[in-house]
């Protein structure tokens, strides 16, 4: 009988010992389906918690005696973390509405503002933090924004968005994190907001042209005046007398009229055409100062793009590289420039061999009046060189060739700075070859009559923009 009662005590005892850990699973269990199906995760709060817990049910193994104190403390627990997470439970998509406004077009380098408006229709004050999407090649500033929203309330938080790439982009989530009133539970929501964002070349320097432009500055931004071979018979405005202008042009008449030196502007030839072909194949893929080969190209296209438009000439853009990706048909006018920026601002470089005769047949299949034809590309080795070569000197009896070829900054450097050790100094001998093989394929360019822009990306606008305006005043056109 006695040994019955010893056995009994013991299994009671057993059983007390177990009852924290039963807790303990009590406490677990839900949190795998508050996790993957309500989105509701513990927080730093709940692991302490939940640490001390089971510090306390390994201490009732060795000492019995603290076996109630840690049950009570275990029920306790769970009774509040029940209690906080039923108070985040209520709290859902329905009951919160999110707004984003942001514009739709930016430009490249230049900071956009992004608002999230939240309202809160729940019967909780929301506690937490608000997230919005970041779309790749952008950085933000917030990233995240902190959250405390009463009942009834609503509130807008502003970020700056910064593009480091051109593209179209889209903006899908925003994401929300809620705290419980006690903190020990983190429910995520992630709502479907989606807005686009196309991201353009930066067009500042279409403003700054034309502020320069009104007041006979260009020279500041490296654009020269050219010298016209011949006179400009259609006469376009009076404007007051520059010191570059000629005395031969000065209108007398207005002039004592305004008491005011005015001189007569003829305007140049119209109605021309130009049309840049761009290489987006894997010769465009080098970097200079963040930026491709490719988006240094397209902005100085687009610069001189808006000159000639400004000058009433007819531009239009061919895209390739393995096939013809984009083109727009030459066109005078406002309006135009807005197409080329829209053809152009979605266009990257390929690691693609570039085929230029798809290229000129599809240029000679779609133009067939006289026009400037610049190609901007770049020659690497024999074989696009070759290409480059032969297309552009064959289309130089129907049209007017411009190459525009850029330079390697680095293999001008290395070839510049042959001092150092010996790696250096074959590292300087193998550049010059280059540069004098890449210096042969241009004579043999500008012989067969082709013009040529031969620059560094960076500094590609105004030796661009120089060669229209040169061949605008020789009417090569």
């Amino acid at each position: 009988m006695n040994d019955f009662a010893q056995r009994a005590v013991e299994s009671q005892f057993q059983a007390l010992t177990a009852l924290p850990w039963l807790l303990l699973v009590v406490l677990i269990s839900p949190l795998v389906v508050a996790a993957f199906v309500l989105k509701i995760y513990p927080t730093r709060v709940w692991i302490i918690l939940m640490s001390l817990a089971t510090f306390g049910s390994v201490l009732c193994v060795f000492w019995p005696g603290l076996v109630t104190v840690v049950a009570i403390f275990d029920a306790l627990v769970l009774i509040v973390a029940v209690v906080d997470f039923l108070c985040l439970y209520p709290v859902t998509n329905h009951g919160i509405d999110v707004q984003r406004n942001i514009a739709r077009t930016c430009s490249l380098g230049v900071p956009v503002d992004s608002f999230v408006q939240i309202e809160n229709r729940t019967p909780l004050t929301l506690h937490g933090s608000v997230a919005d999407d970041v779309p790749d090649h952008f950085a933000s500033s917030p990233p995240t924004h902190e959250l405390k929203l009463p009942t009834m309330g609503n509130v807008i938080m502003k970020r700056r968005l910064l593009p480091q790439r051109r593209g179209a982009f889209s903006l899908q989530h925003v994401y929300l994190r809620f705290k419980s009133p006690l903190k020990m539970w983190e429910r995520h929501r992630k709502i479907a907001l989606q807005s686009e964002l196309n991201v353009y070349p930066d067009m500042k320097q279409l403003t700054d042209y034309a502020l320069l432009a009104r007041t006979n500055r260009l020279s500041l931004i490296g654009v020269r005046k050219t010298r016209r071979i011949g006179q400009d018979s259609d006469f376009e405005r009076l404007r007051d007398y520059t010191r570059d202008d000629n005395y031969r042009h000065i209108d007398w008449r207005s002039t004592a009229r305004r008491s005011k030196l005015t001189v007569r502007q003829f305007q140049s030839d119209q109605s021309q055409r130009v049309i840049f072909l761009l290489d987006c194949g894997r010769m465009m893929t080098n970097e200079r100062d963040g930026y491709s080969l490719l988006d240094h190209a397209l902005n100085s296209a687009l610069m001189m793009a808006y000159v000639a438009l400004s000058q009433g000439d007819a531009v239009g853009m061919l895209c390739f590289s393995d096939s013809v990706h984009s083109y727009i048909p030459p066109r005078s006018g406002k309006s135009q420039m807005n197409r080329l920026i829209h053809a152009g601002f979605d266009q990257f470089p390929r690691m693609v061999e570039s085929r230029y005769d798809q290229a000129f047949l599809y240029l000679s299949n779609h133009c067939k009046r006289r026009s400037l034809v610049v190609l901007a590309t770049n020659v690497v080795d024999e074989v696009n060189a070759g290409a480059v070569v032969d297309y552009l000197s064959n289309i130089s009896g129907q049209h007017l060739p411009l190459g525009v070829i850029l330079r390697d900054r680095q293999m001008f450097d290395a070839a510049d700075s042959p001092d150092g050790d010996e790696i250096n100094m074959y590292r300087a001998a193998a550049a010059s070859n280059i540069l004098l093989w890449r210096d042969q394929v241009l004579r043999d360019l500008h012989h067969r009559g082709v013009l040529l822009v031969d620059a560094f990306p960076d500094e590609l606008t105004a030796p661009l923009v120089n060669q229209y305006l040169n061949v605008k005043a020789k009417h090569l056109l």
